[in-house]
């Protein structure tokens, strides 16, 4: 089967999930392919990081955006521009920095001096993948301008929706240890991502393969596209379909509910992190092929969705906590549903 065909239609009637005649498995299979030649060409220039771009690319077909916080020089940029390189979408990449305008992101609107009206001109965030790299050397009112466009997928200028191509996926980096220059995302800011993750430093052979890329003149703008943008929005949608049972949906809200609960937070997980874990949860049983969702899918996705929408208050900083060490605490106190949802 192509990897740009389309995936098996649905049958009108479905069985249980998961069971020979139902079709979802058919669909899980068609998706896991595409899933994996995506991950294949990625990896072909992001090297020893294979948990980092699986996670990446589960939240870009999960639909959500991608914050990627990690030292200078790890590859936080290329890393973004090889998935965006991998649609054969729009893509654009912004640098962003403390003179940025919020119209240089979302667009503006232009006197047309032949027809004496003003037009609407789209700013570098009307792409399917945007690139934001160095996203907190912003100023505040520029990172502001994207909070509607993350969430409603529109940019509203002079009381008129427009709306930004589908997929759309934002994949932003910050540097987390050099602070000159740059400003504080806000709380909002950080929640519309779905995703936040480091990449770290790679192994001995994977730096030697790096080095050997590059000295054999090797970039990043050669990663060749393997999905159109049709397959992708396909593939969003076959992602959708997986089944997450009603104890599984317990057991996701008794786990964003604890975060807000618990004292060593001033602020736990919002209803739209409860969401967000639910369709990671989704995309990321379908990655493996699978047409439902189990309680370890969601326990490997929930500290990348999850940590970074709690707060810890000043005493639990003090006592060395962390939201991903208090969030291991979480689960590992949350009983886990026996129904895997078949």
């Amino acid at each position: 089967m192509s990897l740009w065909s389309t995936p098996p239609t649905p049958s009108a009637t479905h069985s249980s999930p998961g069971g020979p005649g139902d079709s979802r498995a058919a669909r899980a299979a068609w998706f896991a392919e595409r899933f994996n030649a995506l991950q294949e060409n990625v990896e072909g220039f992001i090297r020893g990081k294979s948990s980092v771009v699986h996670l990446a690319l589960v939240c870009m077909m999960a639909e959500g955006h991608l914050l990627l916080d990690d030292i200078p020089g790890v590859g936080k940029t290329s890393l973004a521009k090889a998935i965006a390189n991998s649609m054969s979408g729009t893509m654009n990449r912004i640098q962003f920095t403390p003179d940025l305008l919020p119209s240089d992101v979302t667009g503006t609107q232009i006197w047309n001096a032949s027809n004496q009206t003003f037009e609407f001109r789209p700013g570098a965030i009307f792409a399917h993948v945007v690139v934001g790299d160095e996203i907190n050397r912003a100023s505040p009112k520029t990172q502001s301008a994207l909070l509607e466009v993350m969430e409603e997928r529109q940019v509203t200028s002079d009381a008129t929706p427009y709306l930004v191509p589908r997929p759309f996926i934002v994949i932003a980096t910050q540097n987390p240890v050099e602070f000159d220059g740059t400003y504080h995302l806000p709380e909002a800011q950080i929640d519309r991502f779905m995703m936040r993750m480091s990449i770290g430093y790679p192994d001995h052979e994977s730096e030697v393969d790096i080095i050997r890329n590059r000295s054999s003149g090797r970039s990043v703008d050669e990663v060749q596209p393997v999905l159109d943008v049709t397959t992708a929005q396909t593939m969003i949608a076959v992602a959708r379909e997986t089944y997450v049972a009603p104890p599984l949906h317990s057991y996701i809200v008794s786990i964003c509910a604890a975060t807000r609960k618990i004292p060593e937070l001033r602020l736990g997980v919002s209803p739209r992190g409860t969401l967000a874990l639910v369709v990671a949860s989704q995309a990321y049983a379908a990655a493996l092929g699978r047409e439902f969702v189990t309680a370890d899918d969601i326990k490997s996705v929930a500290p990348y969705v999850l940590s970074h929408r709690m707060l810890l208050n000043s005493e639990a900083e003090l006592g060395g906590h962390t939201s991903a060490s208090l969030l291991k605490q979480i689960t590992s106190a949350v009983p886990v549903p026996d129904d895997r949802g078949r």
